[in-house]
C-alpha cells in the first residue's frame, strides 16, 4: 500500500502564492475562479450518497459534507470582510474558529443542497462587487485580530479564489483516490 503524503492531502494544489503583481488581468482571472466555483462544487458533490459525503478527505481531515459547509462559512465571512473593507477606514475584523464552526451540527449533518444554492446566490454578489471594484477600492483593507495583519481587497480576492480551488481539490482528489465517479 503507497504511503499516503499527509502534506499533499493537506494542499493538493499547493499553498497560495501571491503573484509578484496584482494587474488586470491577474485579478479578473480570479473574480471569474470565484464566480465559477459554485457550479464546479455543485457538479463534484451534488450526486454523491450520505456515505461518501461524511467521508473525510484525508486522515483526520473534514468530510466531504463539512468541507462544503465550511466553504460557505469562509465565502461568507469574506462577503462581510470585503463590505467592511470598502465602507470603513481599515477595520479589524471579526475572526472565528473555523474548527469549532466545522464541528457543530448543522456541518455534521445538515443536507448539501442549501448550502450548494447559498453558494451560487453569494458568488454572483462576490463577483458582481469585485468585477466593480475602482483601483483604489482594490487598495482598501481591513486588519486581521488573530496576526494583526492588513489585508487589501487584491489580496483577498486572490487568496479567496485560490480557497475554493483548493477545497475542491481536497474533494476531487478524494474522489479519484476512491474511484469515485
Amino acid at each position: 500500500m503507497e504511503k499516503l503524503d499527509l502534506e499533499k492531502l493537506k494542499y493538493p494544489i499547493g499553498k497560495f502564492q501571491a503573484p509578484q503583481e496584482y494587474s488586470i488581468e491577474y485579478i479578473a482571472d480570479k473574480i471569474a475562479e470565484i464566480e465559477s466555483f459554485p457550479e464546479k462544487l455543485k457538479k463534484e458533490t451534488i450526486h454523491l450518497t450520505d456515505e461518501r459525503l461524511d467521508t473525510p478527505y484525508r486522515p483526520g481531515g473534514w468530510t466531504v459534507r463539512q468541507v462544503i459547509h465550511h466553504c460557505a462559512e469562509s465565502h461568507m465571512n469574506c462577503y462581510i470582510r470585503l463590505k467592511w473593507a470598502l465602507t470603513e477606514n481599515n477595520p479589524v475584523i471579526k475572526a472565528y474558529d473555523e474548527v469549532l464552526w466545522s464541528e457543530l451540527n448543522d456541518n455534521l449533518n445538515m443536507p448539501i443542497q442549501p448550502t450548494l444554492t447559498l453558494l451560487e446566490g453569494l458568488h454572483f454578489r462576490l463577483g458582481y462587487i469585485m468585477k466593480n471594484l475602482s483601483e483604489s477600492d482594490l487598495e482598501k483593507s481591513f486588519i486581521h485580530p488573530e496576526n494583526n495583519s492588513e489585508y487589501r481587497i487584491k489580496q483577498i480576492i486572490g487568496s479567496y479564489a485560490w480557497h475554493g480551488n483548493h477545497h475542491l481539490a481536497h474533494i476531487t482528489t478524494l474522489k479519484k483516490h476512491k474511484n469515485w465517479k
